[in-house]
């Protein structure tokens, strides 16, 4: 599917984040189409272990806005956030006998897309 560009928004990707898709998709849904500032605010004070990746991207996406289409932060609103999973890296615990268990290590892409409130 292509994605059709619109000049009054800005992205920011990270990608390979250490982190399961399912724990980083909780964080995610609390702050989808909400205000930059709401945003930053709501992000500040959850306990989770998402909130700091997220909260880097979010900050990225609005700098974006800010230095590339001219658009002041505190009009920017969160107007796409999404979670995908990454690959998975694959680990292997030794265990009695000389048996191997597997360990898998999950990976996500987050992608925060942020547009202006006005237009």
């Amino acid at each position: 599917m292509k994605y059709k560009k619109s000049n009054f928004e800005a992205r920011a990707l990270a990608k390979h984040i250490r982190m399961s898709p399912h724990k980083a998709r909780r964080v995610v849904n609390q702050i989808r189409s909400r205000s930059y500032e709401q945003a930053l605010m709501i992000l500040e004070f959850m306990p989770y272990r998402a909130c700091y990746p997220i909260l880097q991207l979010i900050s990225s996406a609005a700098a974006n806005a800010s230095n590339n289409l001219n658009i002041n932060k505190s009009n920017l609103v969160i107007s796409e956030a999404k979670v995908d999973e990454g690959a998975v890296l694959k680990r292997f615990q030794p265990r009695a006998q000389g048996r191997g268990y597997p360990i898998h290590k999950p990976t996500c892409h987050i992608t925060i897309i942020v547009k202006d409130r006005n237009k």
